[in-house]
């Protein structure tokens, strides 16, 4: 997969973008920062990292 990217995309614009923002995570490794009013509120990963995130907070946990 190569490298990733990131971008940041607004609520109303992610509206009509959902399945390119989907597809660019499962393809190219983007991530994709949502803003509301500029500020960032959530992030969508390709699920290779969100497992990993997963599975270090589960090591962390004990």
């Amino acid at each position: 997969m190569p490298a990733n990217t990131s971008a940041e995309v607004g609520v109303r614009k992610l509206r009509e973008t959902l399945p390119d923002v989907l597809n660019d995570a499962a393809v190219r490794g983007r991530i994709t920062y949502v803003t509301n009013h500029g500020r960032r509120i959530a992030a969508i990963v390709p699920v290779t990292e969100a497992e990993a995130i997963e599975e270090r907070r589960r090591a962390a946990e004990g």
